[in-house]
């Protein structure tokens, strides 16, 4: 069956003017001088989404309609749009003009393809690529969008693997680095797990010229049903891989993973303290402006641990019911909450997954 389509027209004409528009002028005059913004996904007490631009004092400056759900986000400092995706198995995307007040950009997946709820931009900011699931046969793909013509699906290359979450741009701008969940799902189960006792989650790093898959990475086969989701990369290039376990929740496992580019991917022992607080399920992760610390948040356990990436020590234990979005800020991390949280301030919604700077 495919995908339900929302008309289009119908959609955009109730979405309003795009990133610089629908703003009172106090709001507009915040949002040229804010120095610092973020963007995350929301569900409102109505029942409805959208996404909200967010000032570094944690102010809501501006609010875009979604037709469902979103999740993750791509952006860019070089690139004109930012992009936000409906969370996994939704096949719209929505991009706002960064540049000028104009008509927001839905566009979707072929009829056998959909999201799995994040994408990153190129270098040079004009190509999107896109984690999908090509949903017949299984298989992981990375559709690859324009974002100079309307994002206009040009083609797709595989991840190698099941359930492609989130897809960083290495620092060398030549490299995908893919987070393969390991977990199958179908539009036609909504968000059902349809693999667990087979799951096979990877890590793959793919040539973002050619498609090429130039290392492909698993954890030691006990950890199969620990789905490597979210991603960040320290300032050595290393990436940190959050987990979530679908196993038995008595399993003494794991639920954070680096990738060193010269000794593989490999678990990480946190300490005691840590451990016991994320549990067993990382929400997001995140780096830090100074490289070397590294945020995770778990929502079941409403953390957010903060460590040092060289030692894996501890460094902070917050305790904050249902958070999960967290990023960079100032010599710390903004986090957010189902329950409405960003930062220091509380709004009437409840705040997706993850935050993203601009």
């Amino acid at each position: 069956m495919k995908p339900l389509l929302l008309e289009r027209r119908a959609f955009l004409a109730g979405a309003g003017l795009a990133w610089l528009g629908g703003l009172t002028p106090a709001n507009a005059e915040k949002l040229s001088a804010a120095e610092v913004l973020f963007a995350a996904a929301y569900k409102d007490r109505q029942g409805g989404y959208g996404i909200s631009i967010l000032d570094g004092d944690d102010a809501i400056v501006s609010s875009h309609p979604l037709p469902g759900r979103g999740h993750g986000f791509a952006a860019r400092p070089n690139a004109r749009w930012l992009v936000a995706f409906a969370r996994r198995p939704g096949n719209f995307a929505l991009a706002l003009d960064r540049r000028k007040a104009a008509e927001p950009q839905l566009f979707h997946t072929p009829h056998n393809r959909h999201f799995y709820g994040h994408g990153v931009f190129s270098a040079d900011g004009r190509l999107l690529y896109a984690a999908e699931n090509a949903y017949e046969t299984g298989d992981g793909v990375i559709g690859i969008y324009d974002g100079t013509d309307g994002f206009k699906r040009l083609g797709e290359f595989a991840t190698g693997g099941i359930g492609p979450h989130e897809i960083v741009l290495m620092p060398d701008g030549k490299t995908l680095c893919v987070a393969n969940g390991g977990i199958r799902t179908h539009p036609d189960q909504g968000r059902q797990k349809l693999n667990l006792p087979t799951m096979a989650p990877s890590v793959v790093l793919i040539d973002i010229a050619t498609g090429s898959l130039l290392s492909f990475h698993v954890l030691a086969s006990r950890l199969h049903r620990l789905s490597l989701r979210h991603m960040a990369v320290d300032a050595r290039s290393q990436v940190w891989i959050g987990g979530q376990y679908e196993g038995d929740l008595l399993d003494d496992v794991p639920v954070l993973a680096c990738l060193d580019q010269d000794k593989g991917l490999s678990t990480v022992e946190l300490d005691g303290a840590a451990a016991a607080a994320l549990g067993k399920y990382a929400g997001s992760v995140a780096i830090g402006n100074d490289g070397a610390t590294l945020a995770v948040t778990s929502p079941k356990a409403g953390v957010v641990v903060t460590l040092d990436t060289q030692t894996v020590g501890t460094l902070n234990i917050v305790v904050q019911p249902g958070s999960c979005g967290v990023h960079a800020r100032g010599d710390g991390f903004v986090s957010s909450s189902e329950t409405g949280r960003f930062g220091a301030a509380s709004h009437d919604r409840a705040w997706d997954n993850h935050i993203i700077g601009l």
